[in-house]
């Protein structure tokens, strides 16, 4: 928890202040992501990324090749596995933690009236996509 902390305090040190538009994941309309930092150390890129949610809307299927970490500012983001099973509900002040790899395949969803805003610190191998698309593992919502 500690190395998370460290890290994400470093990245946060990086460039703060820089909106600069990000790659949107697939969802719903109105989702939208903006890096806010971001650098390089040995293999591993620290990515710091803040992303809106509307009311109603979702992330799309994907996964990532590497582990994010997440805080909730605002809203409540509703979490879903593969399996079609909610895997957490995050309230604001809350923080969650995304594995890597393609076998962790999630949505994230804001089932409530106001905007989902997350503040998310990605460690991804060098290079890799924020994310990678994934279908809809047969669940009856997108």
């Amino acid at each position: 928890m500690l190395r998370t902390g460290g890290t994400l305090s470093a990245a946060l040190g990086l460039s703060l202040g820089v909106g600069v538009p990000a790659f949107a994941t697939p969802g719903g309309p109105g989702v939208s992501g903006t890096i806010i930092s971001q650098t390089t150390v040995g293999g591993t890129d620290y990515i710091l990324r803040q992303i809106t949610v509307p009311p109603g809307q979702g992330t799309g299927w994907h996964y990532h090749d590497g582990t994010l970490y997440g805080f909730v500012e605002h809203g409540t983001l509703s979490h879903f596995d593969s399996g079609c099973e909610s895997d957490g509900v995050y309230k604001a002040g809350s923080s969650l933690t995304e594995p890597a790899g393609a076998n962790h395949v999630h949505i994230g969803r804001n089932l409530g009236k106001t905007d989902v805003v997350l503040d998310v610190l990605y460690v991804l191998p060098h290079g890799a996509p924020l994310s990678r698309d994934a279908p809809n593992p047969g669940c009856d919502f997108e």
